[in-house]
This record gives structure tokens, C-alpha cells and sequence, in this order.
């Protein structure tokens, strides 16, 4: 999956070089996508998350029509939650 995301051009974070290391390359799976099964490798790493949907991109073997939900850029997610403290904080003083 890592790997086709980047030959469609979308960028998917990573540290690792896809090795299941970094753990920076986890996106949600929608139901009805077509994958091989986990490895046992991959599930222990997740340590559960995959019961929730969520795997390692680098991990992922496609195996038909798959549907992801990738996680925020890690920068603009930083900024939304400052945004949302500083909001509260007016918020308060008003």
C-alpha cells in the first residue's frame, strides 16, 4: 500500500522506509477493502489496533478495491490543536 500511494502521489509519513518500525504509516482500512490477511508480525505491532481498523501502510498487501483513511499531517494536526487551546482560552476570558 506504501508503495502504491507513493506511484499515485500521495504521501503517506514515514521514518522507517517501510519497515514496521515507526509506526508513522498507520491509516484506517474502510470495511470491504480487499487485502491479503494480517501478519501475525503486523498484528503484534499493532497491539490491537487493527481490531479498530487500523494498519500499517508499509504492511498492507492489496488485493482488490481498498478504500483508506489516512491520518492528518502530522504539522497541521499540531496547529489545529493549538488553534482549539487558544480558542478555548478566548473562549474563557470572554
Amino acid at each position: 500500500m506504501l508503495d502504491a500511494s507513493r506511484r499515485a502521489g500521495v504521501s503517506i509519513a514515514t521514518r522507517c522506509g517501510g519497515k514496521a518500525a515507526c509506526f508513522m504509516c498507520k491509516v484506517t482500512v474502510k470495511p470491504g477493502s480487499e487485502l491479503q490477511p494480517i501478519s501475525d508480525e503486523e498484528r503484534r505491532k499493532l497491539a490491537g489496533l487493527d481490531e479498530k481498523g487500523i494498519r500499517l501502510s508499509c504492511q498492507m498487501r492489496v488485493t482488490g478495491r481498498v478504500e483508506v483513511e489516512l491520518p492528518p499531517d502530522p504539522l497541521r494536526a499540531a496547529i489545529a490543536r493549538q488553534l482549539a487551546r487558544q480558542k478555548e482560552q478566548d473562549d474563557e476570558l470572554w
